[in-house]
């Protein structure tokens, strides 16, 4: 784990996982990145209507506002590009990254350098404690197109969705883009990050581009694309996966399930929230760090109870020594894991 060190006084995080060891009460916010006859700037949305008027509903932007609104959306914040091209999506990147307000960014770009620069964007936000998820999708069902992207962004802070849906009202394929919007709705609408995706169902959207088999569907999960299928009519998220499969050239499943980083960006910036509210102006003594040390278990004690992670271990609050105006908080936790296959075995007696 590497410290983040900064002069400024404040709270600062980071993380890191194994394979052992493993929404809050503040609201979330996404943001979404499309083509649209508009103002290039930063747009401050509540609703549809608000969207409707800005971009126009027939709009890149406008429809993929729509469709988050549908899945549950609160605050958008929205910023039109006049190109599908990497320079037009990098300036709204630094617009909606400076804000440092986004919980999930939306691409509406199929080109693999847009979704690596919004890989390089969630990440440095992340690593300034102002975690983020991007979500992108491909415009193409192919099984290895799409894991080959997704081994090309491999982190686990991007979401690739798959393959292209069918919208409300619309005759053609909308493009992985939309799906992605639409599951950017329903995770600032989870209240509960443990909770796995699926069998979540999508609303406004009517179909999907591709049907995969069981050995596709195998290959997509373990090599890091969220699928959707549809059954009955109703498109639903088969299982929630993130890109991140390796680690530099090893395999590496740690942040593989998407619930893992959700419950990272519930515990960790919770906790930092916390501190800040409370140790704004203290002494770094004893006092204090036992004080620090009773907040930090009382969060992690609640995240127990709501059944957000298994339990804790290892916390421990000192001094630094290099700088003895610097508090170090380490502690170790696990993950409630979810429930994605129960195998039923049966013993006949005849």
């Amino acid at each position: 784990m590497s410290l983040v060190y900064h002069e400024r006084p404040g709270v600062y995080s980071s993380y890191d996982a194994s394979s052992v060891i493993g929404r809050g009460t503040t609201e979330r916010v996404i943001a979404l990145v499309g083509k649209a006859e508009a103002k290039a700037g930063l747009y401050r949305l509540h609703s549809y209507s608000e969207a409707k008027e800005a971009f126009g509903e027939a709009s890149e932007l406008g429809r993929m506002a729509k469709i988050a609104y549908q899945n549950g959306a609160g605050t958008v914040l929205a910023s039109p590009v006049a190109a599908d091209a990497l320079a037009d999506y990098q300036a709204a990147f630094a617009l909606i990254f400076a804000e440092k307000e986004a919980s999930f960014c939306v691409a509406a770009s199929s080109l693999e350098t847009v979704q690596k620069a919004l890989r390089d964007a969630v990440e440095a936000a992340s690593a300034q404690n102002a975690e983020c998820i991007g979500l992108v999708g491909l415009s193409t069902p192919s099984v290895k197109d799409l894991t080959d992207r997704a081994a090309v962004l491999n982190s686990e802070r991007m979401v690739l969705v798959a393959p292209d849906v069918y919208v409300w009202g619309e005759t053609e394929a909308a493009g992985g883009f939309m799906a992605a919007s639409a599951l950017a709705g329903v995770l600032t609408d989870q209240s509960d990050p443990a909770l796995p995706l699926n069998g979540q169902v999508l609303y406004g959207v009517t179909g999907v581009s591709a049907v995969y088999e069981d050995t596709q569907i195998d290959a997509l999960v373990t090599g890091g694309v969220t699928a959707l299928e549809c059954w009955g009519g109703k498109v639903s998220v088969m299982r929630g996966i993130t890109t991140r499969t390796k680690t530099g050239q090893t395999q590496d499943a740690t942040f593989r399930e998407l619930g893992t980083i959700l419950i990272v960006d519930d515990v960790v910036p919770a906790i930092r929230r916390s501190l800040r509210a409370k140790f704004t102006r203290a002494k770094n003594n004893a006092l204090t760090r036992n004080a620090i040390r009773s907040q930090v278990i009382v969060e992690l004690e609640d995240r127990i109870e709501r059944e957000i992670i298994e339990g804790y271990d290892n916390l421990t609050v000192t001094a630094l020594e290099s700088d003895p105006t610097t508090c170090l908080v380490e502690f170790e936790f696990t993950v409630v894991h979810g429930l994605n296959r129960i195998f039923l075995t049966a013993h006949i007696s005849v």
